[in-house]
């Protein structure tokens, strides 16, 4: 008798989700000395085989480069885990004196998390690590096109983390991947919290289960540069950004905005970093290779080199070129590559100072990336104030490579491979999803004001009786101070 595969799925998320709300009852008890040294030596594992997991990724979706997928893999690991370490998730977190109040973390409890094809195996590192450190457990659901990757990551870091001590089923990855699965999963009386990473129609599907669900926006970045910017640091790190790993991080520069001054200078400096400038008839070909006519992205040029994208649109370029920049004038749905593109194509306006260029920005903003990521180039402490002031979006990044940049990687950022984009966005939140998103905090308050009198009825407390209280609420203090000790 043939299995049905999408109950052989179904079944599956049932039996993980099971399994590692049990694994959770246990582990919500670990001390932060026990929750430390399992996060740390998954991270080290994870870290270890970031380039056999790269190699993997890339094999296994034919998207990107796979040293650039190792660099990623070495962030959602050892970066990831080197911005959380000293931070508590145990007990005590945070004790005011002058408010009287203590906060105390108290673990979410089972994460189901969605992971992308375009980053599978750092996604994974990155979300699996942060929810042990939260004294979570995490079942994921990878997708179907990077399903072996992402499982061979979760391995690795399940047999790190028993060996130190975790409970078995803690982290757990689908292996029978549908669509019918991945809702069971999601929909589960176990699954406390959704993590989505990945396209917009998974992220809204992941919103609509009724649950608490941390998802993202797409990233039509935007990146301006101003007449004051360093033209050849601007030209040498927007090539190379949006070459890093074939732009399928979700930060990517999708179109720059060149101040008109300084354009000429800024083309002839990005066509030396290996940047190619398409003419009209080229620029068409890659409109109606990249695009459907319903504005979705064709999904055989994501994650593509420059050559293959230029080969599938019927034109040749320069082995040199490692991105294609196309000459555009206006943003919406009558221009398919003002559009996020997940692949080696970056659009090129021409505006006439800072104020068009902030215009500009928001237009493609607005038509694609709300919510997400802006760069820009400039010296000019007043431009860049301005443009942090007026973007509706929640990472301004300045001077430095979008795609490392939005990550935390080369900046003080979180860490991080799920970038929120807040109410703007769709997101319930515009960061850079951290541990910190992943516990709750209980507060321990004590009475610091009396009651209004109005509130009050019958004779007051005696003295004695005023005193027991302050009794008590000194033996509660030293309690909770023992606590904090234990917990250090």
């Amino acid at each position: 008798m043939a299995i049905d595969h999408d109950l052989l799925s179904i079944q599956e998320a049932r039996d993980l989700a099971d399994a590692a709300y049990q694994a959770q009852l246990i582990w919500k008890h670990a001390t932060q000395q026990e929750v430390d040294r399992v996060c740390s030596a998954m991270a080290d594992a994870a870290f270890a085989a970031s380039a056999q997991l790269g190699q993997m990724a890339h094999d296994e979706t034919g998207f990107g480069i796979a040293a650039h997928k190792k660099l990623k893999n070495e962030l959602g690991s050892r970066v990831v885990w080197e911005s959380i370490k000293d931070i508590k998730t145990v007990g005590v977190i945070h004790h005011d004196p002058q408010k009287k109040t203590y906060d105390i973390a108290w673990p979410v409890g089972v994460i189901a998390a969605l992971i992308p094809s375009t980053n599978p195996t750092s996604t994974a590192m990155y979300k699996t690590i942060s929810a042990v450190k939260a004294r979570d457990a995490i079942v994921i659901a990878p997708h179907p096109s990077a399903a072996h990757c992402t499982f061979e990551t979760t391995r690795i870091m399940r047999e790190a983390a028993e060996k130190a001590g975790a409970p078995p089923n803690l982290m757990a990855c689908m292996q029978h991947i549908s669509l019918p699965g991945t809702q069971e999963l999601l929909k589960h009386k176990r699954v406390r919290l959704i993590l989505a990473t990945g396209g917009s129609a998974m992220v809204k599907a992941a919103h609509s289960v009724g649950k608490p669900a941390y998802g993202v926006g797409p990233g039509n970045v935007p990146v301006y540069v101003d007449r004051s910017a360093d033209l050849e640091k601007a030209a040498y790190y927007i090539v190379n950004s949006k070459a890093f790993d074939c732009s399928t991080i979700c930060a990517s520069e999708q179109s720059v905005i060149a101040d008109k001054p300084i354009a000429a200078q800024l083309k002839q400096l990005m066509t030396a970093n290996g940047a190619y400038f398409a003419n009209e008839e080229q620029t068409d070909r890659l409109r109606k290779l990249l695009f459907r006519p319903n504005g979705a992205i064709n999904t055989a040029a994501v994650g593509k080199p420059a050559q293959t994208v230029a080969e599938m649109a019927g034109f040749s370029i320069p082995q040199s070129a490692r991105v294609i920049v196309t000459p555009l004038t206006i943003v919406g749905k009558d221009e398919p590559l003002s559009r996020e593109k997940l692949t080696t194509v970056l659009g090129w306006y021409e505006e006439d100072g800072w104020e068009a260029g902030c215009e500009r920005s928001i237009e493609l903003i607005m038509f694609g990336g709300r919510g997400h990521t802006q760069v820009i180039h400039a010296t000019n402490q007043d431009v860049i104030m301005a443009y942090g002031l007026e973007k509706p979006v929640f990472r301004i990044l300045v001077n430095t490579m979008s795609t490392l940049g939005a990550v935390g990687l080369t900046t003080g950022l979180m860490p991080s491979m799920t970038l929120g984009a807040g109410g703007e966005g769709g997101s319930i939140t515009g960061d850079n999803v951290n541990v910190h998103h992943l516990y709750n905090i209980k507060r321990l308050a004590y009475e610091n004001t009396p009651p209004p009198q109005a509130a009050l009825r019958g004779p007051a407390p005696s003295s004695a009786a005023r005193q027991d209280s302050q009794d008590i609420e000194s033996l509660v203090q030293q309690v909770v101070q023992e606590i904090i000790n234990q917990t250090k």
